[in-house]
């Protein structure tokens, strides 16, 4: 029912209303995705022969909702690569940057990364079709549709949840599932419990909402959202601080200072380093591994062309399921360093107490001239994630995450006789 109704809407017209904000009356939109969906009429059935209620109907027009309003930016970022298309896609000029991130909305902060990896999914159409891309649905297609219940577009008549009264690290959630594949009636229809297992992280006091059910190597998992109240962070009045700088081997060094009255910033302490050498050593043959069998794929498909009874394509079948095996390693890997690296700024805060941290925004900086090598250690850094995850962690401290441009910031280092700045 999803990838029908994607593919329906799957281009500009209909995404550029959705992100419009307003029916056809000049109504504003729901924000929930299935209530706009349902206002601007687009409708999603079941398969023949098949009875679900409309709280499943729900279900696949909120996850279609979604997947359409995450393509407007992406949308948007093509458009403007494509429009400030330069000379040499390898490498472009600086006046070249300065015309394509004038060309994308907010292009004036959107990581160089993000352009370049646009620049080269171009590159690649235009080497399959000898021309560029009208947009960024021609070049992308049709989004694989992964398999998941959003329960958050139901209510009580369809799923509930609640905390255990003996036990607040477990929760049952109770739902309607089939009872078979192909449900004819409503009477195929029944109640279902499962007891879920809340990790650490989630505080008694939360109020649980209903998750999200993923299908992932043939298991069911749950991923829970909660709600709770946590303090305010402050946007001014900062007196310390946590300075947190990148590296390469040593991934994330930070230091606490104090801003006294008379607006020197003293240090205190000598510091500390995030190292994830192992980590990072293991990310990188990863990366190499991933290289080689997109290398070798490659030339299977140049070798089997149209011919589906050739007698590599069982060979590239396999290349292609190993690439998403490691594909989904890489990844992993790089989730659960994010999340260390940034449990570990946050602790570091914690520890100091600080009600702020200033981090080095790197997203304008682009690793070149060191070296084919190590430019892609540096462009291979998992940067963004660690500075998502850590905003999310220090909000449930109270502690606010600030960037600062990265202009210099290894040239001065903090010294009380010559060091102010506003905090």
């Amino acid at each position: 029912m999803v990838a029908a109704l994607i593919g329906e809407h799957w281009n500009t017209a209909d995404v550029e209303v959705l992100a419009a904000g307003v029916d056809a009356g000049g109504r504003r939109l729901p924000s929930q995705a299935w209530m706009a969906l349902r206002r601007l009429g687009w409708a999603v059935t079941a398969p023949e022969g098949v009875r679900v209620n409309d709280r499943v109907v729900r279900m696949a027009q909120e996850q279609a909702g979604r997947v359409h309003r995450s393509a407007v930016w992406r949308a948007e970022v093509t458009a403007g690569v494509l429009a400030a298309w330069p000379a040499d896609p390898r490498k472009r000029t600086p006046g070249e940057w300065e015309q394509v991130r004038k060309a994308i909305p907010g292009g004036e902060h959107l990581p160089s990364n993000v352009i370049k990896g646009r620049t080269r999914q171009a590159v690649t159409f235009v080497k399959a079709n000898g021309r560029l891309p009208v947009d960024v649905f021609e070049l992308e297609g049709v989004p694989r549709i992964p398999r998941m219940l959003l329960l958050a577009a139901c209510d009580r008549q369809q799923a509930t949840i609640e905390r255990s009264d003996t036990d607040p690290a477990t929760a049952l959630l109770r739902l309607q599932l089939p009872t078979r594949p192909d449900p004819q009636t409503y009477r195929d229809w029944t109640w279902v419990e499962c007891r879920i297992t809340l990790p650490s992280t989630v505080p008694a006091s939360a109020v649980l909402h209903l998750p999200t059910l993923r299908l992932t190597d043939g298991m069911v998992r749950a991923d829970m959202a909660y709600t709770h109240a946590v303090p305010k962070a402050r946007t001014t009045g900062h007196s310390v601080a946590l300075g947190v700088d990148w590296g390469l081997n040593t991934l994330l060094s930070a230091g606490a200072l104090r801003l006294g009255q008379d607006g020197r910033i003293t240090v205190l302490g000598a510091g500390g380093q995030f190292r994830a050498a192992g980590i990072l050593a293991k990310q990188h043959r990863l990366r190499r591994q991933s290289e080689r069998l997109h290398a070798k794929a490659d030339q299977y498909q140049r070798l089997i062309g149209v011919d589906e009874r050739h007698h590599l394509v069982g060979k590239h079948a396999v290349i292609r399921d190993e690439i998403r095996h490691v594909s989904a390693r890489r990844q992993n890997l790089n989730d659960a360093l994010a999340w260390a690296a940034a449990r570990w700024t946050v602790d570091q805060a914690i520890a100091a107490r600080t009600s702020v941290i200033y981090l080095e925004d790197l997203r304008s900086m682009e690793a070149r001239g060191m070296g084919h090598s190590l430019n892609t250690r540096l462009s291979q850094q998992v940067r963004g994630k660690i500075s998502d995850r850590m905003r999310h962690l220090a909000a449930e401290h109270g502690i606010a995450v600030v960037t600062v441009p990265a202009r210099n910031t290894s040239k001065h280092r903090p010294r009380p006789q010559h060091l102010q700045a506003p905090m």
